[in-house]
């Protein structure tokens, strides 16, 4: 497969120049280069917020009805490259073709659903303390939003975060995951084709975030900062935003258990846990659970059928039929579960299954770890 080359998006323009250097976006399920993006840094940082600037009086003139209706625009003209945005998140972020298809669709929503939303942003008429005075309230867009996006959920956590900045009318400057920019940048030519104004969407690219962060932390026409990611980052993206009193919407880490309580259909259970550990993403997500408590007088045949069923997962290259889990996203993410699984079975963890990287045939060149089942943890 040839590998393409994708711009910056900055001021409603496709932008290749004025940058240092490039980097390469793999395909985590051959560790081959699909596509080479400019890393962007702070410089190119600015000049979006520059442009999101430049364009938010105009975008925050127009009525609701009329911001809503390029959204919709932009959902028709998503949803009728629907498959080739699937493709494209399986290539870069290796999750199984019709999953990727699944979060495309189920993230297209965002649009219709802000756009309506916006129509019904009411103010509100306060009674007054004294005679002959009137009080009420208005909602205004806020300014410039700067999103930061993690790359389990390339197109969901994109729309997720631009679609009620846009449609409040707010402008953007997007910082999407390193291993998962093209999904973001087909997203912001989506918004172009359907006649978005320069400047209110943006997308900066970079292989090093924090010098990127940094220009919208400390940029005051950067009124909000909308992040999803480890808390650890979230702390001290909230500590820095405080300094300037910037609004924060933060979705930090995850930590949940899968509990199966003794009363429990057990085949509904089993089918339950896979899906909500194995099935999204390969486990690689916050929402997915990361230990499972089970009620004793059910454990052991729960575990029998819980372990059968992660045997039968079929693990592969997202592309290939009835695969079910794919790759992990990087080395560095392979070889920390690896490290956490060893860790385990060193201080006394029994594994039922898996607890070993994937290296033969299809799996030789990609980022593969079997799905494990560990005991007595």
């Amino acid at each position: 497969m040839a590998v393409r080359e994708f711009p910056l998006f900055i001021d409603g323009r496709w932008v290749n120049g004025q940058v240092a250097g490039k980097f390469e976006v793999l395909n985590p399920a051959t560790s081959e280069p699909i596509a080479v993006v400019p890393d962007a840094g702070p410089e190119q940082a600015r000049a979006a917020v520059d442009a999101a600037a430049q364009a938010f009086p105009i975008w925050a003139a127009l009525t609701a009805l009329e911001r809503g209706a390029l959204l919709l625009k932009a959902r028709d003209i998503l949803f009728a490259k629907i498959d080739a945005l699937a493709r494209l998140i399986t290539e870069e972020n290796g999750k199984p073709v019709a999953e990727a298809r699944g979060e495309v669709g189920f993230a297209i929503q965002y649009l219709p659903w802000f756009a309506e939303e916006a129509r019904r942003v009411y103010g509100e008429i306060v009674p007054p303390p004294v005679a002959h005075k009137r009080l009420w309230v208005t909602h205004q867009p806020m300014g410039v939003v700067a999103a930061i996006t993690p790359w389990n959920f390339p197109a969901t956590m994109v729309l997720r975060k631009i679609a009620p900045a846009l449609a409040a009318g707010c402008t953007v400057v997007l910082k999407p995951a390193k291993e998962t920019p093209l999904t973001a940048l087909e997203i912001a030519r989506a918004f172009m084709e359907a006649g978005l104004p320069p400047g209110v969407f943006n997308v900066v690219v970079g292989k090093r975030a924090a010098p990127i962060a940094e220009v919208f932390l400390k940029d005051p026409r950067v009124r909000k900062i909308a992040f999803t990611g480890s808390t650890e980052v979230g702390k001290v993206l909230m500590a820095q935003a405080a300094t300037q009193l910037k609004r924060v919407a933060f979705e930090l880490g995850g930590n949940a258990p899968f509990i199966v309580f003794d009363d429990a259909d057990l085949d509904r259970a089993v089918a339950n846990a896979v899906a909500i550990k194995y099935l999204r993403v390969g486990g690689q997500s916050c929402i997915c659970a990361n230990r499972i408590y089970v009620q004793r007088p059910v454990a052991d045949r729960f575990l029998a059928r819980f372990t059968e069923a992660v045997r039968a997962i079929k693990v592969g290259p997202g592309f290939e039929p009835g695969v079910q889990v794919g790759p992990m996203i990087n080395a560095e993410t392979l070889e920390k579960v690896e490290g956490l699984v060893n860790d385990a079975v060193a201080k006394g963890a029994r594994p039922l299954t898996g607890g070993r990287r994937l290296t033969d045939g299809a799996y030789l060149k990609g980022f593969f770890y079997a799905p494990t089942v560990l005991t007595d943890v």
